[in-house]
């Protein structure tokens, strides 16, 4: 656990440490030359003591170094060995000397052993070092006219000797900061700051390749000025400092270029597209670039170029430019060129405006431009036709048609060329008015208008004015259905064509049209006779005329009339019949009135027959009479009547007086009770049966029957009805008696006597008897 190490070593000293050992009262340290016979040093150190220096040794030797730890009795705790080199001899310098303000330069002879040299300036309390392998070396990171200590120290692997005697050494002047400017194209003005401990200046200048002389100036002040040289040249200068004693100090080395002179020969065009300006000129010696400056008021533009020639872009429109040219190297810039005149094309003419002063002519119209000479005004429509106007005022005029859209565009020139393209405009005229306008009647208050499209409409409107108003329709169809129209007036119909753009033409013709008449209005019917009936109206139109039309199963019956009333004649009976009016004129007809319900009267039945059932009983049936629900039936006499009301078509009429004769009438009656009276041939009522009727017997086979006759006027039958046979016996006229013989006996026989008519069946009514 016992070490020992170096912690500085010099050329005859050799610095060392150890750790406390623990019991140890001495340290003995021993250093033997390892190459150098019989050269060896021992050294006692105390118990405190933990660092030692060997001394007088020999600079540049191997030295193997022991130490050991002895305790109080003499005896080595512990030892340790290591091998260590000094530093090789103290070098001796020879001379130094300063060449440059920043750097002190050393010679001295070599030292053996030595792999390297430290050399140290000193100023004051500031070092710098320098580590170098061999002489001369140089210090550098100096100070400018600065007094140094210059020390020399040789090193190997074991250390550094101890530092050579110095020197005293003093650093030259420090070169002047030069600042140079090439105020002209033949001028060089240098200036520089003061330099310490200077006395005065030396400056040089010449050409960098060497032709022509040099010219060399000495001064004490800080600034000069070389005239008279090449433009645009490449000139090197150097200058330095001396002291009071003329050692000259750093010099400064400055290759400055002289401004080249302004260009010749400037030229202006424009290029192809006339807001940019081609400038060129002749080169200048010594140019590196050009500036290209086109100045227009307070607006300047530039081109910066190293040929001879540049593009402006930007120029404005209508504006005068003057355009000059400078020469630019490192120096600096050349005076500019005279300026040149340079006027720019006109700008797009403003406020451009399109109406149309009148149908088919379009006035355009702008503001002037400055610099425009003439303008050319441009209109083409969109079916791809194009015309111009070229004139020196600010309008034009130009045809236009109806429907289409023109698009205009204005251009100034004068000699610099055209304007640029401003606003495209586009004025669209209205569309044309339609055409074949045709109206057609669909009802009293309705007009189906229709027209063949035109070009640029986009809408139709339709105005129909009449009456004390106007009705609009507005559609994108050419077709338009004109409503709550007035009947019977005439109505001008005018067709607009609408467009988006071009508006709506004005100018169309209109079409006078009629509208249908007015339906009538039935105020009443009234019955002239059993099949005709007259209808009356309110007449509602100035030129009409009125038909009136019966609609029913039995079918159409028609009256024509222009006033306010027609009668419908032969009409069926029994029939029921829807009527109406319509009002006919030579714009249309009307539609329907409102129907009016007509029922004629039912009619009569055609027959008639009357059977007589009893002597005071008839059957009568009839057939049946169209339209007809119930029927009074009626029989009449002097002697009195018979009557019935049934809703059969017969009827069985009782108190009938026998042998009169009776008036027959009916009446058929409606549902809604409408009469018809219907007179028949008159009828005759059986004789009447005769009374008091006798049987007396004649024989076994015979019988004789008497009566008392009702009028003499009247003869008789008598009828025999039993079960073996029929028997009748008709007496001679006037006799009140009849017999009848050969009869079968032992019968049971049924006698009547009845009176004998001309018309009809024999009465069977009359009172029976009972003959056996």
């Amino acid at each position: 656990g016992f070490s020992m190490s170096t912690y500085d070593v010099t050329s005859r000293s050799i610095y060392l440490r150890w750790p406390k050992f623990s019991g140890a009262s001495s340290y003995r340290v021993t250093a033997t030359a390892v190459n150098t016979l019989g050269h060896s040093l021992l050294v006692h150190f105390s118990e405190v003591t933990l660092k030692g220096t060997l001394t007088s040794l020999i600079p540049n030797t191997i030295y193997a170094i022991q130490a050991e730890a002895i305790d109080k009795n003499g005896f080595i705790l512990a030892e340790t060995q290591i091998v260590q080199s000094t530093a090789p001899d103290i070098p001796v310098i020879d001379q130094a000397y300063s060449k440059l303000s920043i750097s002190i330069t050393v010679e001295w002879r070599a030292v053996p052993g030595a792999t390297g040299y430290l050399l140290t300036a000193q100023d004051g309390d500031s070092f710098t070092e320098t580590v170098v392998t061999s002489s001369p070396g140089t210090v550098t990171g100096l100070k400018p006219a600065t007094l140094y200590r210059i020390t020399v120290r040789s090193i190997n692997s074991g250390g550094k000797s101890q530092p050579s005697p110095f020197r005293k050494v003093k650093t030259v002047l420090a070169a002047p900061v030069l600042s140079v400017s090439s105020p002209s194209c033949d001028s060089i003005a240098v200036s520089w700051k003061a330099v310490y401990m200077a006395a005065g200046f030396s400056v040089s200048l010449m050409r960098s390749d060497g032709l022509g002389r040099m010219l060399k100036e000495n001064t004490t002040n800080t600034s000069l000025i070389f005239t008279n040289l090449d433009p645009g040249t490449l000139y090197t200068i150097k200058a330095y400092a001396w002291n009071i004693n003329g050692i000259p100090g750093d010099d400064f080395t400055y290759n400055q270029r002289t401004s080249p002179k302004a260009p010749v020969d400037v030229e202006v065009a424009f290029n192809s597209d006339a807001l940019k300006a081609i400038v060129s000129w002749m080169p200048s010696e010594g140019a590196l670039t050009y500036s290209v400056t086109a100045s227009s008021g307070l607006l300047k533009l530039k081109c910066n170029t190293s040929s001879a020639s540049c593009v402006v872009p930007s120029l404005q429109c209508s504006s005068e430019y003057y355009v000059s040219v400078a020469a630019y190297n490192d120096a600096g810039s050349s005076e500019p060129t005279d300026a040149v005149s340079l006027k720019t094309i006109p700008c797009a003419p403003v406020n451009v405006s399109i109406e149309e002063d009148e149908p088919g002519h379009l006035l355009v119209s702008w503001s002037s431009v400055n610099f425009g000479h003439y303008y050319v005004a441009f209109v083409k429509s969109d079916d791809g036709l194009e015309v111009h106007c070229n004139t020196s005022h600010t309008q034009c005029h130009f045809q236009s048609d109806c429907g289409f859209t023109y698009f205009i565009s204005v251009f100034a020139y004068n000699k610099a060329g055209q304007s640029p393209l401003g606003d495209v405009f586009n004025y669209t005229t209205a569309p044309c008015c339609p055409g074949d306008v045709r109206a057609a009647v669909v009802s009293g208050d309705t007009l189906g208008v229709t027209w063949a499209p035109v070009r640029g409409a986009e809408m139709y409107q339709t105005r129909a004015a009449g009456g004390s108003g106007e009705v609009l329709c507005k559609d994108t169809a050419a077709a338009c259905t004109l409503s709550a129209l007035r009947c019977d007036t005439r109505y001008d119909i005018t067709v607009y064509s609408v467009s988006e753009a071009g508006g709506s033409n004005t100018s169309c013709a209109p079409t006078r049209v009629a509208t249908a008449p007015c339906s009538p209005e039935i105020k009443n019917i009234s019955k002239e006779a059993l099949s005709v009936v007259t209808v009356h109206w309110q007449p509602n139109n100035k030129e009409a005329t009125y038909v009136v039309t019966a609609r029913g199963e039995a079918g159409l019956w028609h009256c024509t009339s222009s006033g306010n009333s027609c009668t419908l004649i032969n009409l069926p009976c029994g029939s029921a019949f829807s009527v109406s009016a319509i009002a006919r004129s030579p714009a249309g007809q009307s539609l329907p009135s409102y129907s009016v319900p007509l029922e004629t009267a039912p009619c009569c039945p055609n027959e008639l027959i009357l059977t007589q059932v009893a002597q005071s009983v008839t059957n009568i049936s009839w057939s049946v009479g169209m339209g007809a629900q119930t029927y009074v039936m009626k029989l009449e006499s002097p002697k009195g009547q018979a009557k019935c009301h049934t809703l059969q078509n017969y009827c069985l009429l009782g108190c009938i007086t026998c042998g009169t004769n009776y008036t027959v009438s009916l009446k058929a009656i409606s549902e809604t009770g409408l009469t018809s009276s219907c007179t028949y041939q008159g009828y005759s009522s059986s004789a009447c049966c005769p009374s008091g009727v006798k049987l007396y017997r004649l024989n076994n086979n015979g019988i004789r029957v008497y009566w008392r006759a009702s009028d003499e006027a009247i003869n008789y039958n008598t009828d025999l009805h039993g079960s073996k046979g029929n028997f009748t016996c008709t007496p001679s006229s006037g006799l009140s008696h009849c017999d009848i013989t050969e009869i079968p006996c032992g019968d049971v026989y049924t006698v009547v006597v009845s009176p004998v008519t001309d018309k009809g069946p024999k009465l069977t009514s009359c009172p029976k008897k009972i003959y056996s």
